[in-house]
């Protein structure tokens, strides 16, 4: 099998590198993280690899996962280069949702001259408790673009732990993302900001979980069973406006933050509505 480094061990990495092994598919090797304790937590999850606390100590491998924050990824990815723990002609991926491998390319000219091999797989999921998705990753959407040669090696590999492929455009990387962002991160802003206005009507805290997932979890059952447009409803929908007005009003003078979140949802569900 081939080694497979895990530079930055967190609940992506730790993931994968625990599927990857359990299936077969790679040697893992090094697995980093910045505090002893963090690495011995993601080997002992993996269940295999070498500890690995500082960059410099690096060896190459014939594939390594890159993921560390995104703001990271020059730092790191320079470090690695200079620690020689890059061989020529390796291949390298990331996951993150934003940005394309010849960002990467662009922003580290060293990659090029060792003709590394770059992907980028972005599982279009969750990953806020990585025992559970390893449990359930089959069916797992993976957007996936980069180099033929990473390709060849990494599909398989995905393919071989369920992921089902899904090849997308680098060049709208951000918009992409921002449209993962809109259906899981800005999610869990708005049923935080639904529980607290419940809340903030009286409503015990444990009521307001329940009302808040009664309600979003069958609108989300229509919106994929019904479409958007017969999903919604609401006094918008009604046409009823003037509710609108007068409840931003009292949501504005409740808490500032939240009646503008509420407003900047007035136009495009209005223009929904119209659909």
């Amino acid at each position: 099998m081939l080694r497979l480094n895990i530079i930055g061990a967190g609940r992506v990495g730790q993931t994968l590198g625990h599927l990857f092994r359990h299936h077969h598919q790679f040697d893992i090797a090094q697995v980093f993280n910045q505090t002893s304790q963090k690495n011995r937590d993601a080997l002992a999850f993996i269940g295999a690899g070498t500890r690995l606390l500082e960059l410099v100590s690096a060896m190459p491998a014939d594939v390594t996962l890159l993921s560390v924050p995104d703001d990271d990824f020059l730092v790191v990815t320079e470090s690695l280069i200079n620690a020689q723990a890059l061989a020529p002609r390796s291949i390298m991926f990331h996951c993150s949702g934003s940005k394309s491998s010849q960002d990467l390319r662009r922003t580290c000219p060293a990659l090029q001259t060792l003709e590394i091999q770059l992907a980028s797989i972005h599982p279009v999921r969750s990953f806020a408790v990585p025992a559970t998705v390893c449990r359930d990753f089959s069916g797992t959407i993976c957007s996936v673009e980069g180099d033929i040669q990473a390709l060849a090696v990494l599909l398989p590999a995905f393919e071989a732990i369920g992921a089902r492929i899904v090849e997308i455009n680098p060049q709208q990387k951000l918009l992409y993302h921002a449209a993962s962002v809109f259906a899981s991160n800005y999610l869990v802003t708005l049923m935080d900001t639904a529980i607290a206005t419940y809340c903030a009507a009286g409503v015990e805290f444990d009521m307001a979980q329940q009302m808040a997932a009664s309600l979003a979890g069958k609108t989300l059952e229509n919106v994929f069973a019904l479409g958007t447009q017969q999903a919604l409803t609401g006094p918008i929908k009604r046409g009823d406006m003037q509710t609108v007005t007068t409840q931003a009003a009292a949501v504005s003078a409740w808490d500032t933050d939240r009646g503008a979140l509420y407003q900047a949802f007035v136009s495009p569900t209005v223009k929904l509505a119209k659909q």
